[in-house]
């Protein structure tokens, strides 16, 4: 802020005596000055003098001044249209990426990078066409995997007001129109890619998926399979622990390598396996949304059983699928593969219990970081495992 004092003459029809002014302000826009000041400089300057009304005076006081540029005043730079558009980008992303789901995400690329891994034989069969055969999965994959969460926030923001507030849907971050664009988009994209690579594996399970994500959203009759906690998990069961093992184990044994399709002992145990912890995700999901369920009505088994009951529950469903992953371990002929299972099984069972006791079950926040360390750490140590496991199935 400038301060500049200019003496003004007192106007002809004032009686100028010198006595004490009282309080009153009158303003005048001297833009001559701005100009004569810097020309190329087109503000204007504004000048607050005071007077008395009642007892006349020969002073005028002035008070500060402030350059005015478009009828805004400023104290501060301008800022920089680059970095407001990059700021702007940056929020716009952030939302995207909660829209997203991102641990379904990366639960989807564990899950189907795993079972993919299943019919390798040997270090050759890491060629060039595996990898290009995986991608090919993977890119459609997680474009589905989009659509059905974003489908999900799409029936579901007046839930997820109370329940994930902090959804872009839910927050207003994005308006209806933004999400079903996005949801359409990576739907078309998703089915085009599995048109085009030519695998009726994949493109069974794009479809599969496609369906059984819709029934459980959509508001329509005989739809919206969220309500009830039966036919909930087993969209859920069905996708994570049998689509994807099986359609993505055939995509890459025929499809990809050549080979002819035949069960193996690591398809079998990841597919038990996942079964036991697609359920554990089916009904663990819905305990810290237990308030919003029950208000809007969706009968999960967190709101007709207990919460806590479910709880502890789905701890001791996942601490029976780690004991199942080290018996097979044990008894592979394979001394690195037995140990490896072995001991990853039994430390990640003993972290589990540790963390499951910490857990406050009346806290939605902690019930909510649970969670995700049930994805986090089961998606993580099941990647390795099937390698080990598909090792010692040759």
């Amino acid at each position: 802020m400038l301060l500049l004092q200019v003496p003004v003459k007192p106007t002809p029809h004032c009686n100028l005596i010198k006595k004490k002014p009282l309080p009153q302000y009158c303003s005048r826009n001297l833009s001559s000055l701005a100009t004569n000041a810097n020309p190329n400089y087109d503000q204007k300057i504004t000048v607050t003098t005071r007077r008395n009304p009642s007892k006349r005076f020969k002073k005028f006081y002035c008070q500060p001044v402030c350059f005015q540029h478009g009828g805004y005043a400023s104290s501060s730079k301008p800022e920089n249209d680059g970095d407001h558009v990059l700021t702007g980008l940056c929020k716009q992303w952030d939302a995207f990426h909660r829209f997203c789901r991102p641990h379904t995400v990366i639960g989807t690329v564990i899950g189907i990078s795993s079972v993919s891994l299943l019919p390798l034989e040997n270090v050759t069969d890491l060629s060039s066409a595996f990898f290009i055969g995986l991608l090919k999965a993977l890119v459609p994959s997680i474009l589905m995997n989009i659509y059905v969460v974003g489908l999900n926030q799409l029936f579901d923001i007046e839930i997820d007001k109370v329940n994930k507030p902090e959804l872009p849907l839910a927050s207003g971050e994005f308006s209806m129109g933004t999400g079903i664009t996005i949801v359409s988009t990576v739907l078309l994209m998703s089915f085009a890619m599995g048109v085009m690579f030519k695998s009726p594996p994949l493109f069974c399970a794009l479809l599969i998926s496609f369906l059984l994500g819709s029934v459980y959203s959509i508001e329509l009759p005989l739809l919206r399979w969220k309500r009830h906690a039966f036919l909930a998990a087993t969209c859920i069961l069905i996708v994570r622990a049998i689509v994807v093992q099986l359609a993505f184990y055939v995509h890459i044994q025929k499809f990809v390598l050549g080979r002819p399709v035949k069960m193996t002992r690591s398809l079998a145990f990841a597919v038990v396996f996942m079964c036991i912890f697609s359920s554990v995700i089916a009904l663990f999901k819905d305990i810290p949304d237990v308030d919003g369920d029950r208000y809007y009505g969706i009968q999960s088994f967190s709101v007709s059983l207990g919460h806590e009951k479910v709880y502890w529950f789905c701890v001791n469903m996942l601490l029976i699928a780690y004991g199942a992953a080290l018996v097979v371990g044990a008894s592979s002929p394979f001394l690195p593969s037995k140990l490896f299972t072995i001991l990853g099984h039994t430390a990640l069972a003993s972290l589990l219990w540790l963390r499951a006791r910490s857990v406050d079950i009346a806290d939605k926040a902690s019930l909510t970081s649970f969670y995700m360390f049930i994805w986090k750490v089961t998606d993580f140590l099941l990647l390795p495992s099937v390698c080990f496991l598909c090792v010692h199935d040759k």
